[in-house]
């Protein structure tokens, strides 16, 4: 890579978390100097200076053979998400008719919380009762996550709660990938605008869709993964901690891993 190519990464990079910092800034209500327009229009400079360089490719000799190109991982993390507030995403959302779902719902389920939230839970899907009153995480599973959350010292209110998809599938089945596919994007956008500093994904599914993995979350929990520059901390869904009570003391331990991430008191043991 030439020098050139470096200088032009470097600061167009470095631009980007700038105009990160900015909107976290003016999302809680700091006066800046500078504006993201204008942090764009130095990007846009950027290109003009330092224009991207076309790459050569290796020549090969007797001597020294091309070497093989090694595998391309993709980035789980979208680089480009419009930054748009949740009641902007809502009504992009609309009554939305962009997969097979929309047929068996009575509501949609958008997400619930602070929008300017520290901490951001997501889930798989509605259930029934989320499914009648409209909101996230309301039923026996919701209400041990509701428990979970004053645990570690705040209100439901205080978070943000969200499932990667909008619409209850029939019979509580994992939904299925056109499914995501369609409603995916609207999480993303929904995560872009509270900008949580830590992301709590719930059981395999979210886990699994976020981060771009195969691995369950049995294997992934305990640890903090990434999202957008953001740490995420996969744990168990609180439908599974209903079945199986004995690994509700992995899941406190999680929770207390991202209650230290965040800065916040974190007790000795679960009362």
């Amino acid at each position: 890579m030439s020098d050139s190519t470096d200088i032009r990464a470097d600061l167009i990079a470095a631009l980007d978390d700038a105009a990160y910092a900015l909107r976290r800034l003016d999302r809680r209500g700091a006066e800046t100097t500078a504006s993201d327009e204008a942090l764009t229009a130095m990007r846009e400079g950027i290109r003009d200076v330092v224009p991207e360089p076309v790459a050569e490719p290796p020549v090969a000799t007797p001597s020294t053979p091309m070497p093989e190109e090694s595998p391309q991982v993709a980035d789980p993390s979208p680089t480009t998400i419009p930054i748009m507030t949740l009641d902007e995403i809502r009504a992009d959302l609309g009554d939305c008719t962009r997969c097979k779902l929309h047929t068996g719902r009575k509501q949609i389920v958008f997400g619930v919380g602070n929008p300017n939230a520290d901490l951001m839970f997501i889930g798989e899907g509605p259930g029934a009762d989320e499914d009648e009153q409209g909101e996230p995480f309301v039923g026996r599973a919701g209400q041990l996550l509701t428990k979970m959350i004053l645990a570690m010292g705040v209100r439901r209110e205080d978070v943000y709660i969200a499932n990667v998809v909008k619409c209850r599938p029939p019979g509580n089945r994992n939904p299925e990938s056109d499914e995501v596919e369609a409603c995916e994007p609207f999480l993303r956008k929904q995560i872009a605008s509270v900008q949580p500093k830590v992301i709590c994904t719930l059981g395999n599914y979210a886990t699994q869709t976020l981060l771009r993995t195969q691995a369950g979350v049995s294997k992934l929990r305990g640890t903090f993964r990434v999202y957008q520059n953001t740490p995420v901390m996969p744990t168990f869904h609180p439908a599974y901690l209903l079945r199986s009570p004995n690994k509700k003391r992995e899941a406190w331990e999680d929770l207390q891993a991202i209650m230290a991430k965040l800065g916040w008191d974190v007790p000795s043991k679960k009362d």
